[in-house]
């Protein structure tokens, strides 16, 4: 689909066409065999033409990937629990248990299985964003919290390796990630155990 300069207007018939397309494709593969999903159903299933899809998603694979990427946005903000540790510990518990699920698997596996970057970019997004806030909330309370990035290499990168290549992790494993990357930030411990 050609999308003017900005992309679609929010609301317009881009979005319905999107919101009718995402809602036909989680109910038919929530109903069939994901190999017996194709574009064709999910157009009649959306009340749409199988061009239009095709003009907007290129192929089953991108489509699948794009709403498995909106079923991975955040629909909440994580839980507080009065303090930096237990947010992050509150938080990767719930993403490791969601992402470690049969769902999660394959949203995971979808997200990669399309072309490009986006997919994932906007997943690794929507971590930072829930980080951010476990982060901000930290801060206001005067406390020291790691990086961003410290916590998507120490606490998210190691889940998801898990997830997608062995077993996933154990609520008493995803605690020690915690742990690991909040110790540069307890007296420089971790500089002392790693010489820097």
């Amino acid at each position: 689909m050609a999308e003017r300069e900005g992309g679609p207007r929010p609301g317009g018939r881009s979005a319905r066409v999107q919101a009718s397309v995402h809602r036909a494709t989680r109910d038919l593969l929530a109903r069939m065999d994901r190999a017996a999903v194709t574009i064709p159903l999910i157009a009649a299933e959306a009340g749409v033409t199988p061009s239009t899809i095709y003009r907007r998603w290129g192929e089953l694979n991108e489509l699948l990937a794009d709403v498995a990427v909106e079923r991975l946005r955040p629909d909440m903000v994580p839980v507080e629990t009065g303090s930096g540790r237990g947010d992050l510990l509150a938080w990767a518990e719930q993403y490791a248990e969601e992402m470690a699920s049969p769902l999660g698997r394959e949203m995971i596996r979808d997200v990669l299985a399309a072309e490009g970057e986006a997919g994932p970019r906007r997943c690794c997004g929507y971590a930072r964003q829930q980080i951010a806030v476990i982060a901000a909330r930290a801060a206001a309370r005067g406390e020291e919290f790691p990086d961003i990035d410290t916590v998507l290499d120490r606490v998210i990168a190691p889940i998801l390796f898990r997830i997608l290549f062995d077993e996933a992790l154990a609520t008493a494993r995803v605690g020690r990630l915690v742990e690991n990357a909040l110790v540069s930030y307890d007296g420089g411990l971790s500089q002392r155990i790693l010489g820097a």
